[in-house]
């Protein structure tokens, strides 16, 4: 299954409480059991003015799908095609 990051643009994203973090977690996780299985929320990174967001899903529509009834930005989506990391310098 297709891997993605999302970047969503969220002015203040860093300034977030906990109390509102949770809550855009507890809508986000509503609306992925609304859709089924096929699309999971992996993890995201809250920066300033920025969250990204790493996703697995069948394709961007369902993506789409998900930030359209959240009601959350998906400014740009793209397909992760590998991962590196220390290790693959050995």
């Amino acid at each position: 299954m297709p891997k993605y990051i999302i970047e969503r643009e969220i002015p203040g994203a860093g300034q977030l409480s906990p109390e509102e973090l949770q809550g855009i977690s507890q809508t986000s996780c509503s609306i992925l059991k609304n859709l089924g299985p096929q699309i999971q929320w992996v993890e995201s990174y809250v920066t300033q003015d920025k969250i990204y967001c790493v996703y697995i899903a069948p394709d961007e529509a369902m993506i789409r799908e998900h930030a359209e009834q959240g009601g959350f930005p998906a400014n740009s989506i793209r397909q992760i095609v590998t991962k590196i990391d220390p290790c693959t310098a050995e």
